[in-house]
């Protein structure tokens, strides 16, 4: 498959750093580097463009990475957000939650990010706490703790470490009770068997004729 040569405009995780001229697919450069004005084609005029702009974009950059740095070190190492959803007995949820959803709960705790800086590996699935990453600039991420819960008093409880278990996980198995003895087939026939040894053995009957054999 063809690649695109592209020179990066500020540094894209396991591509590179600013400046770099790397080769990707055109898809991802298409849809992805060049609309959002990461990347430019390096062709030879852009490529005499971002030398010319070369300190310039990178004191950009720096002031940028600061000011990233400065709302990471705001948000701390203990950054959490919570999001209420409806789940059964089991925990599982009713939908999910997308990176769409956490990047609105971050902003509505006063750090304004897009769906694209929620690092999400896959949608969230069930009832926890759960670890992410923001990232504020492309050299700056955050973790945080995204705790989903069915009600704001379950998020606290969930956070505490104190939310009981999921029903499915609580109750015992019905399948682990035993029947009594005494309903067994064996049990059952175990009283006929005493009976019959307890019971003493019939006589033989005595003939007519042996009964007057033994008078005479």
């Amino acid at each position: 498959m063809s690649q695109m040569d592209v020179i990066l405009l500020q540094r894209i995780e396991s591509l590179g750093q600013m400046g770099d001229v790397v080769k990707v697919k055109p898809g991802f450069a298409r849809n992805f580097l060049l609309p959002q004005k990461k990347a430019m084609r390096a062709t030879k005029e852009n490529l005499a463009f971002f030398e010319k702009q070369r300190a310039q974009l990178e004191a950009q950059n720096l002031k940028q990475r600061a000011d990233a740095q400065a709302v990471a070190d705001k948000m701390g190492d203990k950054f959490a957000v919570v999001v209420i959803r409806q789940a059964g007995e089991t925990g599982m949820l009713y939908g999910s939650v997308s990176n769409r959803d956490i990047a609105v709960a971050v902003t509505e705790a006063g750090v304004t990010v897009t769906r694209t800086q929620v690092l999400l590996d896959q949608p969230i699935k069930a009832l926890g706490l759960f670890k992410t990453r923001v990232a504020l600039h492309p050299e700056v991420s955050v973790a945080i703790t995204v705790n989903v819960a069915q009600s704001a008093e379950e998020a606290k409880l969930q956070a505490e470490g104190k939310a009981p278990k999921p029903q499915a996980e609580a109750a015992p198995a019905a399948e682990t009770v035993e029947a009594p003895a005494a309903e067994s087939p064996a049990a059952e026939a175990a009283p006929a068997e005493e009976v019959a040894a307890e019971k003493p053995a019939k006589k033989p009957r005595k003939t007519k004729a042996k009964a007057e054999k033994e008078e005479a």
